[in-house]
């Protein structure tokens, strides 16, 4: 129980500190959006922003979340095969690179939905 109670905490400290920086982000963009033209036609106009930046945010936020959640998995399983086997070093390196991925897609996609905003 008392590994499950850690693993929630840090969860929770996690989603506290995204939530802090998704609320500092919407801090700063505050100018841009009160400067943000509203004629142009290739951009969307200024009632996406708000959604926009909150989609852009928890795209970050929920990959941020669900790689770190497959990295701890995969990476406890890596440490435990590595202590038996040494020669899998790099096989081990990999998956557990293929776990990080999952956070470079979710900043890819919301890089892509910010700069639809644009």
């Amino acid at each position: 129980m008392k590994a499950s109670f850690k693993l929630a905490a840090a969860f929770a400290a996690l989603a506290l500190v995204i939530g802090i920086g998704a609320t500092l982000l919407f801090a700063a963009a505050a100018p841009v959006l009160a400067a943000a033209p509203s004629g142009a036609t290739a951009s969307p106009g200024t009632d996406a922003w708000g959604p926009g930046l909150l989609a852009a945010a928890l795209v970050t936020a929920m990959a941020a979340l669900g790689a770190g959640f497959a990295v701890a998995r995969v990476g406890t399983a890596a440490v435990g095969a590595l202590a038996e086997k040494p020669e899998l070093f790099g096989r081990l390196l990999i998956l557990v690179g293929l776990a990080e991925g999952i956070a470079i897609y979710g900043l890819i996609v919301s890089i892509l939905i910010l700069n639809r905003l644009a």
